[in-house]
């Protein structure tokens, strides 16, 4: 009686007994041979294959494990041979199988990371008009024209001065104060109603309430949005200047 198992589902010999061992639950290392070259036999009785090729590899890998289980069901020509340690007739082809099994399971690993890939979407391109209509090429060289090491160490100090300066050295020494998540639809609101007041402002002059990282990132993203949305044009004279905001009047009632 044939294994109901079918040529499709294997890719050579090799996958066909690493398929049988990992069936019977057998320890690659110590292959009991004639079991599992009984059960490739049957499987060999019953293939319908008119592709001499690939019946020939499976009939070549037929012929090896009947010549591994013959070695190792005769005894040794000579007496002296049984003394002695022999090598195991099975080693090759259990290091062929290894390498196979290494090669087959790293295929496996390729695919499944090629599926996870064609899963991920990317955003595509959506910029404000300000910004999408801006079809001039920016000169580099021009646009960071007197701009030195000694000028960018300025600006650096000058902001951790600020920083500094905010901090009130009698409260900074009483412990870590857990500060409360920024909400992005909070802020934007917030920046919202404030620009609809002051019409005309800075970035520096909107951050004076809050100075953590958090803050700051969270009101930069708030404020990309509003541009986005119309409520907000942002203009910079020079580079590393102060970012002027300016509300637009037909989006104040909103």
């Amino acid at each position: 009686m044939g294994i109901p198992v079918k040529l499709e589902v294997f890719e050579g010999p090799l996958d066909l007994l690493l398929h049988l061992i990992e069936k019977n639950k057998i320890d690659i290392y110590d292959i009991p041979i004639v079991t599992i070259t009984d059960q490739y036999l049957e499987y060999i009785e019953a293939m319908h294959s008119e592709d001499i090729d690939t019946l020939s590899e499976f009939l070549v890998m037929a012929a090896t494990l009947i010549k591994i289980k013959s070695k190792m069901l005769l005894p040794p020509d000579e007496p002296e041979e049984s003394m002695e340690e022999t090598e195991d007739p099975r080693k090759e082809l259990v290091e062929r199988l290894l390498e196979y099994k290494l090669y087959k399971y790293a295929s496996l690993e390729l695919k499944d990371k090629h599926t996870e890939a064609a899963r991920v979407l990317f955003k595509g391109q959506d910029l404000p008009e300000e910004v999408s209509d801006w079809e001039e090429e920016i000169d580099t060289g021009e646009l960071l024209d007197g701009i030195t090491m000694r000028k960018l160490q300025d600006i650096f100090e000058m902001v951790i001065k600020r920083r500094e300066d905010k901090v009130d050295p009698i409260r900074s020494k009483f412990g870590k104060i857990e500060k409360e998540e920024v909400s992005l639809e909070d802020r934007i609101a917030s920046i919202k109603d404030y620009a609809a007041r002051e019409k005309h402002f800075s970035f520096t002059r909107l951050l004076e309430k809050g100075g953590s990282k958090t803050y700051i990132i969270v009101s930069f993203l708030a404020i990309l949005e509003l541009m986005k949305t119309g409520v907000l044009v942002i203009s910079q004279e020079q580079p590393f200047d102060d970012i002027i905001i300016t509300c637009k009047e037909n989006k104040q009632g909103d």
